[in-house]
C-alpha cells in the first residue's frame, strides 16, 4: 500500500480536484482508496481510508493488503500536484530507434513512407530490435508521466515472427512497470496473414483473456490497419473478424490530408464513409488524426459512438493540419491525445503535446482550457481504449497517478497550479509516477532500470546492424 502525503492539490478527474487539507493524504494499493480527510501521524496506518467510497478498496482490505505484504510505503508530495497517470492513445513504439533520419523531415507523406521503409529493411525489425525500441520508447513514456501507452505497431517483414515481436514489446513494457495497449497493425499486409498473426498473437500472449486484457490489466492487444490509403476492404473485414471474435477493441487512422486525397483517387469516397461502409464505425472504433472532417462526418461519427485520437505532435510537423478537438467533443465524441512516433514526432512527452494541443486549439475552433486537455489525455484516451479503470483517481479507479513538482522558478507566480502544468515549463517531467500502486519513476529516475543503459544498449544494437 502506498500513502501519498502532503499535495499541494489533487486532480481526481475533469471536474473533481482536492486541495489544502484535503489533498494531505492519499492512499491506493492496485487500486484507488481514496484519501483520509483527517491528518495524522504518517507513522499510523490505523484505518487508512476508512471514509472513502466502497467502490474502491475500503479501509478494511486497505490494511488487510498492507499486513499481507508487511510494507506501507509512503511518498512525499511537498509542493506537489497529483494527476492521473497518463494516456499515450496513439504512439508507434519501433519509430524509437528512427528519429530525425534524413530525408523525413519537411517532406510530404509519398517521400516520407519510402524513406521510413528503407530504414527499416537496413536495420531489421525482429524481436530483438522490437524489445529495445519498446524499452527506450516506454521508458521515455513514463519519465513524461505516460502510465499507458497505445502501440500502433505496423512493420511487419515477410516472414518475420510476429508473434516474437508482440511478446517482446509486452515484455519490455511489463519489465519496466508500464501498460501497454498493442495494436496488431497493417500497412499493405496480406490481409490473411494479418488475420493469421492477429489470431496467433492473441492466443499467444491473451489467449482467455476478457477484452484482450491481461489479468494484470499490463497488457492489452487491439487491432488495427493503417488507414484505407494503405490497407484493402479486405483487410478491414478480416481484422475486424478477429476482435469480434477476441473481443478486441479496434483501431485505425483516417482523414489526414493525404488519407482524403489517396480514398478520393482510388475509391472515389472519403475514408469515413469508406469505413462506414466496411463496417469499421462503431464504439469499439478509434480513429487517430482527424484533421480533415466535416461537420457531417463529425455527426456521422457520434452516431456511431466512435472515439477519436488527437495528434498535434505528429499533425503539425507533418503538414496535415490540426483536428477540430473543440467540435469533436460538442458532438459527443470522447477525444483523447498521442503523440505517434519518432518518425514524425522525436519526443514521446505527452504533456509537451497537450500543451501544443491547447495552444493550437483556437486555430481550428474555440479554445480549449488546459482541465478539459489534460483530460482528454488521461480519461479521454482511456474511453478510446475501453479501459473505464484508466485515466482517472476516483475510487476504484487502477492506482496510475504521477506527482509534479511545482514548487520551482518555472511555476513562480502561478495562480492555477493546475493551468500551469500545460502553460507554464514545457519540459515539465514528473518527480514520481505510480503505476498499480507501484513507484516506477522516484525523483525522476526509472525504479530498477538506468534509462542511459537502455539507450545506450539501442544505440549500440543500431550501430552494429548497419556496420552488417
Amino acid at each position: 500500500m502506498l500513502i501519498i502525503h502532503d499535495a499541494a492539490h489533487i486532480v481526481i478527474d475533469a471536474t473533481t480536484e482536492r486541495s489544502a487539507d484535503d489533498a494531505s493524504r492519499f492512499v491506493v494499493g492496485s487500486t484507488v482508496a481514496g484519501h483520509d480527510p483527517e491528518p495524522r501521524d504518517p507513522a499510523d496506518t490505523t484505518g487508512i481510508g476508512e471514509t472513502t467510497s466502497t467502490t474502491g478498496t475500503t479501509g478494511t482490505d486497505a490494511d488487510a493488503d498492507a499486513d499481507a505484504d508487511g510494507t506501507v510505503e509512503h511518498l512525499d508530495a511537498s509542493g506537489c500536484v497529483v494527476t492521473p497517470g497518463l494516456v499515450n492513445a496513439h504512439h508507434h513504439l519501433l519509430q524509437s530507434a528512427f528519429r530525425t533520419l534524413p530525408g523525413t523531415r519537411g517532406v510530404p507523406m509519398h517521400v516520407w513512407l519510402p524513406t521510413m521503409a528503407a530504414a527499416y529493411a537496413e536495420i531489421g525489425i525482429d524481436p530483438e530490435l522490437a524489445r529495445a525500441s519498446a524499452l527506450v520508447g516506454v521508458a521515455e513514456g513514463l519519465l513524461n508521466g505516460v502510465t499507458t501507452v497505445a502501440d500502433h505497431h505496423l512493420t511487419w517483414p515477410a516472414g518475420s515472427d510476429t508473434v516474437g515481436i508482440a511478446r517482446a514489446s509486452a515484455e519490455a513494457a511489463r519489465e519496466l512497470g508500464g501498460r501497454l495497449a498493442f495494436v496488431r497493425g497493417s500497412a499493405r499486409d496480406d490481409p490473411e496473414e494479418a488475420a493469421a498473426s492477429a489470431e496467433a498473437i492473441a492466443e499467444a500472449l491473451v489467449p482467455d483473456a476478457r477484452g484482450g486484457v491481461s489479468d494484470d490489466g499490463l497488457f492489452q492487444l487491439a487491432v488495427g490497419p493503417a488507414g484505407v490509403h494503405s490497407d484493402s476492404e479486405a483487410t478491414f473485414r478480416l481484422l475486424g473478424e478477429v476482435a469480434a471474435r477476441r473481443g478486441l477493441r479496434r483501431r485505425t487512422q483516417a482523414n489526414e490530408q493525404v488519407d482524403v486525397a489517396i480514398a478520393l483517387e482510388k475509391y472515389g469516397k472519403r475514408p469515413i464513409a469508406l469505413l462506414e461502409e466496411w463496417g469499421w464505425l462503431g464504439p469499439d472504433v478509434t480513429l487517430a488524426h482527424l484533421c480533415a472532417v466535416t461537420e457531417e462526418e463529425i455527426a456521422l461519427l457520434a452516431s456511431r459512438g466512435v472515439t477519436a485520437t488527437h495528434a498535434p505532435g505528429c499533425d503539425l510537423p507533418m503538414g496535415w493540419g490540426i483536428a477540430p478537438v473543440a467540435a469533436l467533443r460538442a458532438a459527443g465524441i470522447a477525444v483523447g491525445l498521442g503523440t505517434s512516433g519518432g518518425g514524425s514526432n522525436d519526443a514521446g512527452h505527452l504533456l509537451a503535446d497537450a500543451r501544443l494541443a491547447m495552444q493550437v486549439a483556437p486555430l481550428a475552433g474555440p479554445p480549449i482550457d488546459a482541465r478539459s486537455i489534460l483530460s482528454m489525455a488521461s480519461e479521454g484516451s482511456a474511453i478510446g481504449l475501453g479501459r473505464p479503470e484508466l485515466g482517472h483517481l476516483r475510487p476504484g479507479a487502477a492506482a496510475d497517478l504521477c506527482v509534479w513538482d511545482v514548487s520551482g522558478v518555472a511555476d513562480a507566480g502561478v495562480a492555477d497550479p493546475v493551468a500551469g502544468l500545460l502553460w507554464a515549463s514545457p519540459g515539465r517531467r514528473p518527480r514520481h509516477v505510480v503505476v498499480g500502486g507501484r513507484v516506477v519513476v522516484r525523483d525522476y529516475e526509472l525504479v530498477g532500470q538506468d534509462q542511459r543503459e537502455l539507450a545506450g544498449a539501442l544505440t549500440s544494437l543500431l550501430a552494429a546492424r548497419r556496420a552488417r
